[in-house]
């Protein structure tokens, strides 16, 4: 029996699974799940669902960190759903800073488009790579990896980023280590850090949160 017809066909039937739909248009009135949002209706889709207006204004630099991350992930902007894109806008004042980070998702693509930037990550050997960033430059960030952004300048800095996933994921590592429900006396062991020092970073974050 020749098998190769039946395998072809079912090759092309594989890839008109795979290609049944252009896109998917996250529906964001439900839950997420792990592979994203459930797909919206095509009937429902509309070329508003494929255009993102919310990066042109400044986000609000009056804060402890002097910065605001202004997100154009899937819950924003539904047609980037699947795709394994995404995009946010950085804003940040004189002596403002992005503190050390990780997006767990994805890789991370920073444009300073004004001021000046410091930036830098840390890899798993714990090397550092930093650099001071100007208008027009451009800088990677791994995927997981430790990162910050700090504006080096005189006047604000704007910076445009890109990731490779449509929700990279976000934790920010002094909330990760003092903003949660460990007793101080863990805290302390894990960080080699002081009763007194501890409990000061933790009372900050509280306060941070409300």
């Amino acid at each position: 029996m020749n098998i190769l017809p039946i395998f072809i066909v079912a090759l092309l039937a594989s890839f008109s699974h795979v290609n049944a739909g252009d896109f998917c248009v996250g529906d964001v009135s439900l839950p997420a799940g792990p592979a994203g949002y459930s797909c919206k209706s095509v009937a429902k889709v509309t070329v508003n669902d494929f255009v993102y207006c919310g990066l042109a204004a400044a986000g609000n630099t009056s804060n402890l960190i002097k910065a605001a991350v202004t997100p154009a992930f899937a819950a924003q902007f539904p047609g980037l759903n699947g795709l394994g894109i995404s995009l946010a806008r950085l804003d940040i004042a004189v002596e403002g800073v992005v503190p050390m980070h990780t997006h767990p998702a994805a890789s991370e693509v920073l444009l300073v488009v004004q001021g000046t930037i410091c930036a830098g990550f840390i890899s798993s050997a714990n090397k550092v790579y930093f650099k001071e960033l100007n208008k027009g430059d451009i800088m990677i960030f791994p995927q997981g990896l430790l990162h910050f952004q700090i504006n080096s300048g005189k006047g604000k800095a704007i910076a445009f980023v890109s990731f490779s996933s449509a929700d990279p994921g976000l934790q920010i590592l002094d909330f990760a280590l003092f903003a949660n429900d460990l007793p101080s006396s863990i805290v302390e062991k894990a960080t080699f850090l002081d009763d007194a020092q501890v409990k000061k970073l933790k009372d900050q974050k509280d306060d941070d949160k409300n």
